[in-house]
């Protein structure tokens, strides 16, 4: 359940609009001052075939958390670039944390470290390189 409470302008505009959060069981718990938490309880429709939770939804859950700390120093900033180091694997039950954090930003750029845990394990770390979009009317 996301609680736009913990949630300041822009990036709750830019969370109401989602369509994809609510079917990749995402959920924004916070987002203000350049810093974001969005959690992932991990299915079993979400092991690939090793038995542990795909990479690319760990790599979604942590782009949501990026994209939600950007998006509080205003509307419009999207993922320019971002890698993702997958440290340990995250289990069918697990409750991933993404916590984000903005740490650059300049002009129309910006980057956000993004730490993924389960528990005190860390499962990955992201870090995403942001660009203010050029609106034309």
């Amino acid at each position: 359940m996301n609680q736009p409470a913990l949630i300041a302008d822009p990036a709750r505009s830019m969370l109401a609009a989602d369509r994809s959060l609510e079917g990749l069981g995402i959920h924004v718990l916070r987002a203000s001052e350049g810093r974001a938490t969005a959690v992932l309880t991990v299915t079993p429709e979400m092991a690939n075939g090793h038995g542990i939770a795909h990479g690319g939804l760990v790599f979604a859950l942590a782009d949501t958390a990026f994209a939600m700390a950007a998006n509080t120093f205003g509307a419009g900033i999207a993922t320019a670039e971002a890698s993702i180091s997958y440290i340990s694997p995250a289990h069918i039950a697990d409750e991933l944390v993404a916590s984000a954090e903005v740490a650059f930003h300049e002009g129309r750029r910006m980057i956000v470290d993004v730490v993924v845990r389960a528990g005190e394990r860390t499962v990955a770390i992201y870090r995403g390189t942001g660009r203010a979009l050029r609106l034309t009317d």
